[in-house]
């Protein structure tokens, strides 16, 4: 079993087709989002219709569920430019693309073959803001893990890709499609990078191969789809992808 992980999508419909085409490419039996798809971009309904359509796994991201629940982002971010970014999204969805969304798992454990899973979340299996790192400790990693046990656990939320083994676990970021950070925000305003990021897990008799992957992209495609949106982030993505 082959499977590729997206992740943040973030309604960037140009990255999200860019990694669609390379997945095809590569070969994969499963596709398998980890959350985050339609707000602070400028297509939205495009990446829910694309998602619709391929029929995938979908994880429930904290963005995901600022759309369903508007008190939710008030509680994650007082910056204006996002939590005005989150509104112009919900403004506009209509209400089978907000039940497409309400859809999405919090958690999903995929059989990679016969004696491995594949574990899958947002942010930590309980919980979609939580932040893993490549600098998140052990003794933090014991705390948000919460025992949960799998050869492979997957998740996005902090757009940076991301390998790293900690007891026995295989943990993996596969990054962003549609925002990946040059170094984790913080909270503070991030640099973008003008590619799409995805991963690619396999297993077969025991065997792991995780693979990470970038996806070169147009910046001034990139540049041209946010001019073209009254998106309250739109001068801030033309001034990243310059």
């Amino acid at each position: 079993m082959r499977v590729a992980l997206i992740s943040d999508i973030h309604a960037n419909e140009i990255a999200l087709l860019a990694v669609l085409d390379d997945i095809e490419k590569r070969g994969v039996d499963r596709i398998v989002c980890l959350g985050d798809v339609a707000t602070l971009g400028p297509r939205p309904h495009a990446v829910i219709a694309i998602l619709s359509g391929l029929g995938c796994t979908c994880i429930m991201g904290n963005h995901d569920e600022f759309l369903i629940d508007a008190a939710c982002v008030a509680d994650y971010s007082s910056q204006g430019p996002i939590v005005a970014s989150v509104e112009w999204c919900r403004r506009r969805l209509a209400q089978e693309e907000r039940d497409f969304l309400t859809g999405f798992a919090r958690a999903a454990d995929i059989a990679l073959d016969e004696s491995t899973s594949l574990l899958v979340f947002h942010g930590s299996p309980h919980s979609n803001t939580t932040d893993i790192l490549a600098t998140t400790s052990a003794d933090r990693l014991d705390e948000v893990l919460a025992g949960e046990r799998a050869a492979v656990m997957a998740g996005g939320h902090t757009h940076l890709q991301m390998l790293r083994q900690h007891r026995g676990i295989l943990l993996v970021n596969p990054g962003s499609v549609g925002l990946p950070f040059r170094e984790f925000s913080a909270g503070r305003p991030p640099q973008l990078m003008a590619h799409a990021e995805y991963a690619t897990v396999e297993a077969e008799d025991g065997r792991i191969e995780v693979g990470m992957h970038r996806v070169a992209l147009d910046a001034r495609r990139l540049r041209e789809a946010a001019r073209e949106s009254d998106l309250p982030l739109a001068d801030y993505l033309v001034q990243q992808y310059t």
